[in-house]
C-alpha cells in the first residue's frame, strides 16, 4: 500500500474481517445501548433533551460520524466529547479509554465504517486524506 493509499484509508482497519468482527462484539457490548443495535442512534438526536444533552447520534450514514476523520473519532471515543470540545460543553458521551484499549477502539470504529455504503466510506477516506495533509 502506498503512503497516499494509507492516508486515504486512515487508521481504521475497516476492510479487515477479523478487526470488524471484533469491533462488532465491542459495539454490541459498549455502544449499542445508546447508539442503537443497528447504529440508528436515539430519536431526535439533533435536539437537546430536558437536561440540555444531545441524544446519542446514529453511526449509520444518516448521522455525522463519517464527517469526522479517524483521529477525531478515535479521540472522542477514547477521551469523551466533553474533553475534546472543552469550554464547559456537556455530553453523556464519556471516554472509554479506561475500559477499552486502543485496538478495541479502532476495531469498533472499523466495524462502524464497514457498514457504510461505498460512496460514504470513500467520502470518509477523502476526509482522512485532507486531515493528514493539514
Amino acid at each position: 500500500m502506498s503512503q497516499e493509499e494509507a492516508q486515504a484509508t486512515g487508521l481504521l482497519p475497516y476492510t479487515d474481517p477479523v478487526a470488524v468482527a471484533a469491533g462488532s462484539e465491542v459495539y454490541a457490548a459498549y455502544c449499542a445501548a445508546c447508539h442503537g443495535g443497528k447504529l440508528e442512534g436515539q430519536p431526535n438526536w439533533r435536539q437537546r433533551d430536558e437536561d440540555g444533552y444531545l441524544p446519542a447520534p446514529p453511526h449509520d450514514p444518516s448521522g455525522h460520524t463519517w464527517h469526522h476523520p479517524d483521529e477525531q473519532l478515535f479521540m472522542i471515543t477514547k477521551y469523551g466529547t466533553e474533553v475534546l470540545v472543552g469550554n464547559g460543553y456537556r455530553s453523556r458521551m464519556q471516554g472509554f479509554g479506561g475500559v477499552l484499549d486502543d485496538q478495541d477502539i479502532l476495531n469498533v470504529l472499523a466495524y462502524i465504517k464497514s457498514t457504510w455504503p461505498g460512496p460514504v466510506a470513500e467520502n470518509h477516506n477523502q476526509r482522512n486524506m485532507q486531515a493528514a495533509q493539514n
